[in-house]
């Protein structure tokens, strides 16, 4: 993730740009479109110029009547292409956007498991960015663009004064765009950056909704997300101040240029150095002409909007590469090795977990002890794989749990994190981890967790829907079914992190009957845990202090060493009292 920060500004030459030029021949064939549509928006000019001066003076209707229906099927014909232009861009629009959404869900994620920042919805909107502008009128005046040199041409055959009119007009339009980019993209991407500040601020505190309104912290809230949201709100007055002042501008240039032709024009007519028709198809021709550059004036904020997303998303897809394919690997034993493991958590240059190296035998039920910030969840998310080690491995069967294929090494894992979040869906779907739903898998997991009974008396049992709109569970009842969650499937590793935080009495014999079965299958299991209530179950401790493992061994070869710890201090006692006295 570093390396996204060191370069905001660098355009992203890598997958993003990949997967854009996939689309070259799509883009060829927009270029060939507009090349055809634009030399059709020459046939109105043409049409007047005719009317004005070979009609009006032969007076022949028969020419008249020609003529209007060749240019009604050119019409036709531009309507056409225009429409066909239009729905290939949607098209491709929309299949870029497919191709990019799911790389970005997955860069999103990776971003969040790795720095604990960014937003995933803000990468979906990036998207939406650069697809609205694609699609968008923005998007056409970039391609008409290229073809207004044709009508300066056209207009300079009409009469050398209107052409050097056109062009002095189109040349204004063009700075005028050149300081719209320099006046507006400072603010308009920092507007976007407060903008992103002060949403994430608003959603990230509303998630504690209940404990700011019993402590009446809304006010407080309040105080600190306003200044954010006043700051966006000045960065994008200014931007649009300033892009309304050029696009305003540009238009009195325009209409003031068009008006202009029909002086200039008027007085060559009246000097019989041009003729009527070729004065207003001159006007209709510079109007053309500058259209383009005019649409872009305005469409510009579109524009830096949708550069920045280029880049954005150019730097994560770059910072995060799509892993190829791994080879798929056997069901692994359960046994456990680490071999001095050092790990860090991620966007944070500390070291929470220093020289870790330890066995676990299949089947063996390990209790992780220790003060708060001793490392134990650190401990955790490592087991896993949720952290990389900074060196060392953590084997699992013999397979580098850090290197193996989630999608593949998930199955075979069960995580109870301490902090525990059900995702939005029903209770089955949780608990199956949002696979195809088995039923007795399912069931067949609530019963050895112990919440069969519990679910059951839901509203809607295991269909009873979590998340926005549906019920709200207790601390308990989630940390139970998560812990269904956690033990769905045959999995080879169940590691459980305060297992027992939220359980009452009822619910920690429950879990308590859950390890034992686990044991019995030969499970092999680390718990994590404040309480003594699971000691009985367990075969060996892991006692650790600032993010080191002092004791390691079985329960029994524990217990005595503890206890002879404390026969020890309790013998040094008197001795100190003596050398007192």
């Amino acid at each position: 993730m570093n390396s996204v920060n060191k370069m905001p500004g660098r355009m992203p030459a890598g997958e993003l740009k990949k997967i854009l030029m996939t689309f070259k021949r799509t883009f060829i064939a927009l270029a060939g479109f507009s090349f055809v549509i634009n030399m059709l928006m020459l046939v109105p000019s043409i049409y007047m110029l005719q009317i004005y001066d070979r009609v009006l003076t032969s007076r022949n209707k028969e020419t008249l009547l020609v003529i209007t229906l060749i240019t009604l099927f050119m019409f036709i014909v531009l309507a056409a292409m225009e429409w066909v232009r239009s729905q290939i861009m949607i098209t491709a629009g929309n299949r870029m956007d497919e191709m990019l959404s799911g790389r970005a869900f997955g860069v999103a994620f990776e971003n969040a498991l790795r720095s604990g920042a960014g937003s995933a919805s803000q990468v979906f909107q990036d998207v939406t960015a650069i697809r609205q502008f694609l699609t968008g009128h923005g998007m056409f005046a970039f391609m008409d663009a290229p073809w207004s040199p044709i009508y300066l041409i056209v207009i300079y055959m009409l009469h050398p004064s209107i052409g050097i009119l056109a062009t002095v007009a189109a040349i204004f339009l063009i700075l005028l765009t050149v300081a719209t980019e320099y006046l507006s993209k400072k603010p308009i991407e920092e507007a976007n950056t407060n903008f992103r500040k002060a949403t994430m601020f608003a959603t990230t505190n509303f998630r504690n909704a209940e404990v700011i309104e019993s402590m009446g912290m809304l006010g407080n809230v309040r105080k600190h997300w306003l200044p954010k949201h006043l700051a966006f709100l000045k960065l994008q007055s200014v931007a649009s101040d300033r892009a309304s002042g050029i696009s305003a501008m540009t238009r009195f240039i325009r209409i003031s240029a068009q008006s202009m032709v029909y002086a200039v024009g008027a007085y060559y007519v009246i000097n019989m150095d041009m003729t009527a028709g070729a004065m207003i198809a001159g006007s209709i021709l510079m109007g053309r002409a500058l259209a383009p550059v005019e649409m872009i004036t305005s469409s510009w904020k579109g524009f830096v909007s949708a550069r920045s997303a280029y880049r954005k998303l150019g730097e994560l897809f770059d910072a995060f590469p799509e892993e190829s394919e791994k080879m798929k690997l056997p069901r692994p034993q359960g046994k456990v090795a680490a071999r001095g493991i050092f790990a860090t958590p991620p966007a944070v240059n500390m070291q929470i977990l220093k020289n870790i190296s330890f066995d676990a035998e299949e089947g063996d039920m390990v209790a992780v002890l220790g003060p708060s910030a001793s490392g134990k969840s650190s401990l955790a998310r490592v087991l896993v794989g949720i952290w990389k080690p900074v060196s060392g491995e953590m084997r699992l069967g013999g397979a580098d749990v850090a290197k193996w294929d989630k999608s593949e090494m998930g199955q075979y894992i069960g995580y109870l994190p301490q902090d525990i979040e059900l995702l939005e869906g029903t209770v089955a779907e949780n608990i199956a981890r949002f696979g195809d739903l088995d039923s007795e898998k399912i069931v067949a997991a609530a019963q050895l967790s112990g919440v069969h009974e519990m679910i059951l008396g839901l509203p809607e049992g295991y269909e009873t829907y979590i998340g926005e709109g549906g019920v709200v569970l207790s601390g308990g009842q989630r940390q139970r079914i998560a812990l269904a969650r956690a033990v769905y499937g045959d999995p080879v590793l169940v590691v459980l992190d305060e297992p027992n935080s939220n359980l009452d009495e009822p619910g920690e014999q429950a879990l308590v009957e859950t390890l034992k079965r686990l044991k019995q299958q030969k499970k092999t299991v680390f718990v994590i845990t404040h309480r003594t209530s699971t000691l009985s179950v367990v075969d060996k401790i892991m006692i650790m202090n600032s993010g080191t493992i002092q004791i390691y061994n079985t329960k029994e070869e524990v217990m005595q060493t503890i206890q002879k710890g404390m026969q020890n201090k309790m013998a040094a006692r008197p001795a100190q009292a003596e050398v007192r006295a």
